[in-house]
Order: structure tokens, then C-alpha cells, then sequence
């Protein structure tokens, strides 16, 4: 009978676990399925929007191989030696996010934080998780959202990059200003990892590079069925990607299509770039960024205000971004952490002075 209670406890532990982590995950699929049947009409799902999910795939798959080499977490820990440690870690969070994602940029230094015998360590992870969100709005590779809108309004990266620079180098100026002002109380070097395998890491940077070529127009579309070809091969490891994230993904496509037939009358009268830039932030507080601008791309061709809505949606709540959520986790399931009520209360204050900053920064630029 113990036995029996015991395997149900951790049976009930494990689908709270999941619960907790996939609830975005199930909740679009609950609000596809829903707005299917009130519709009467399962979404379709076109070419472009699959090209994206594969650019995701594989840039996903080439990070993962970074990972495994640890040369992602060699680097990061290169940053420990001097002073300076919390500047280093929130600047190193920005510039990674400008290349392998907000996402997997907080999941390599976020934990490294934690290790680290330095204080205060959670304003330190809040400013990690601006920055990631900050960083990436610069690239058309930085977070999903950007790929998207990038993709499918067949955007060239000078214009991408010069629409969302000013918001992107304000905070990259704001944070160095704040973080000048952090003085760590002490620091512990966390043990330096060598790289498992300096060739597969270097292999993998030329698959990153390739993937961001591809992503950028410069190499053809198909290029990108190589390097799947190579994984699936040699290095299956690296398939071990999040693939609820990318169900996540292709579920927000279809979940967006079906608000778009909802709501088509009401948001067809939104033509005004400041309207789609108040609304793209707004509705990023409730259903983050990513299903926000795959919804509102399909009313809209004022590009320029959805990219600085989403990206500017992604301060503020948990949920604005993923990359919030990851921080956010990370921290408050860490032993060395306590007190997750006054962190959440720190995190959405700093959180929402960035977003109304943001906003204000918008439409002072005009």
C-alpha cells in the first residue's frame, strides 16, 4: 500500500511538474481546439509559416550542439575572472541573445549566476532577463517573434536592424548606466569547464553561422535539410531540443489564424502604427509576444510598430516573453534562493518600468 501511494505521489509530482512547465503548450492547444469548434474550421497553415518552424528546428539543433561541446559554458565562465562580474554577466546575456536566442542565452548564464557566490544575485537575474530581451530584438535571429516577422514580411536586414536599434541600444545604455551603480558583496569562481570536444564545437559554429546565412537570405532554403542530415547521422544528441516549444509555435500559427477570423472586423479598423504598437504590447502581456505578433501580422502591414510592440510586450508580466519565464524559474527553484514572493514583486516592478519606458521611448521617436 505504501508503495502504491508512493508511485502516486510522484506520478501526481510529475504531471504538476509538466503542467507547470507546458502550460503555455496546452493552453494554446486548448484555445485552437476551442476556437476551431466555435468557428467550424481547423486553421490552414502556409509555406512561410512552416519555413519558420524548420529556421527554428535547426537553429534549435545547431545550439544544442554548442551545448553539448560546452563551449557556451566555457565562454560564460571565462567572465568570472576580475571585477566588474555583474556588468560582465548581464552584458554577456545581451550579446549572446543577439545570436542563439533570449531563450538559450538565459539558460546558460542565469544557472552560471546562481553558482556563483555574488550578491544582490536577484536584481542581477532580473537585468539578465532585460537584456536577453533587449539583445535580441536586434537580429532577425534574436527571438522567435523577430524571426517571424522578419520571414514574413520578407524584410532585408538593414532595414530590421535599423527599425529596432534605438530601442535595442537605449537599454544596452540604460543597463551599463544602472549596473555601474552594483556593487557585488563577494564573488566565487565556479569550477572552469574544459570543452568536451573542440572540434565538434567548432563544427557546430559553422553550422550556426550557416543556419543565420540561411535565415539572412544569403544561402538557399534547402541548405538547411544538410545540416538535419548531418545531425540525424552523426550526432543525434543534439536532436534533443525542446520539441514542446516548437509544438508551442506551430499551435500559436494556428491559434492566430483563428483569433484573426474572430476578431477580423474589429482589428481590420486598426491601421494606425500607434494602435498596432499599443495593442502588440498589450496583448503581449497576456499571451506573450510570439502569438501576438503571429496574429496581428496577418492585419497589419506596419511592420516597423508590431516588431517594436512584441519587443517592447516582452518586459513587463512573466509571460510577456518566454525568456521571462525562464529566468524566473530558474531562480525561484534554485536552493541557494529564497523568498520568491519579494523576487516576483522585484521582478514585475522593474519589470514594467522597462515596459512603460519602452512605450515612452515609442512614441517620443514618433
Amino acid at each position: 500500500m505504501q508503495t502504491y501511494l508512493k508511485k502516486t505521489v510522484n506520478h501526481k509530482g510529475g504531471l504538476f511538474e509538466f503542467l507547470l512547465k507546458e502550460w503555455l503548450m496546452l493552453a494554446s492547444g486548448a484555445g485552437l481546439v476551442l476556437s476551431s469548434i466555435y468557428i467550424r474550421r481547423f486553421p490552414s497553415f502556409s509555406s512561410g509559416e512552416l519555413e519558420v518552424l524548420f529556421l527554428l528546428f535547426i537553429l534549435f539543433i545547431t545550439v544544442k550542439g554548442l551545448e553539448h561541446s560546452d563551449f557556451l559554458l566555457r565562454i560564460s565562465q571565462c567572465f568570472q575572472k576580475g571585477s566588474f562580474l555583474p556588468l560582465k554577466l548581464v552584458m554577456l546575456t545581451f550579446f549572446f541573445s543577439m545570436v542563439i536566442t533570449n531563450d538559450v542565452s538565459l539558460i546558460v548564464i542565469v544557472p552560471l549566476t546562481l553558482m556563483l557566490d555574488v550578491e544582490p544575485k536577484d536584481i542581477i537575474v532580473i537585468l539578465e532577463a532585460l537584456a536577453a530581451n533587449a539583445g535580441s530584438a536586434l537580429t532577425p535571429f534574436g527571438n522567435p517573434q523577430n524571426l517571424f516577422i522578419y520571414w514574413f514580411y520578407q524584410l532585408s536586414p538593414g532595414e530590421f536592424m535599423k527599425a529596432i536599434a534605438p530601442f535595442s541600444l537605449l537599454f544596452f545604455f540604460l543597463l551599463l548606466i544602472f549596473l555601474f551603480f552594483i556593487k557585488p558583496i563577494a564573488n566565487q569562481l565556479a569550477e572552469i569547464t574544459k570543452a568536451k570536444n573542440k572540434k565538434a564545437a567548432y563544427l557546430y559554429l559553422i553550422l550556426l553561422c550557416a543556419v543565420i546565412l540561411i535565415i539572412l537570405r544569403v544561402l538557399p532554403f534547402w541548405t538547411g535539410f544538410i545540416i538535419v542530415i548531418y545531425v540525424m547521422l552523426f550526432d543525434r544528441k543534439s536532436l534533443k531540443i525542446d520539441y514542446a516549444l516548437l509544438i508551442t509555435f506551430f499551435l500559436f500559427f494556428g491559434l492566430a489564424e483563428n483569433m484573426r477570423i474572430l476578431l477580423e472586423s474589429q482589428l481590420t479598423s486598426i491601421t494606425s502604427s500607434g494602435h498596432i504598437f499599443l495593442l502588440s504590447a498589450i496583448v503581449s502581456q497576456f499571451m506573450s509576444n510570439v502569438p501576438a505578433a503571429l496574429m496581428l501580422a496577418k492585419i497589419t502591414t506596419q511592420w516597423k510598430a508590431l516588431l517594436w510592440g512584441t519587443n517592447v510586450g516582452g518586459f513587463g508580466s512573466l509571460v510577456g516573453s518566454l525568456a521571462n519565464l525562464i529566468a524566473y524559474r530558474f531562480y525561484i527553484r534554485d536552493k541557494n534562493t529564497n523568498n520568491s514572493t519579494i523576487f516576483t514583486i522585484k521582478f514585475l516592478v522593474i519589470g514594467y518600468a522597462a515596459f512603460f519606458l519602452g512605450v515612452g521611448f515609442y512614441f517620443l521617436l514618433g
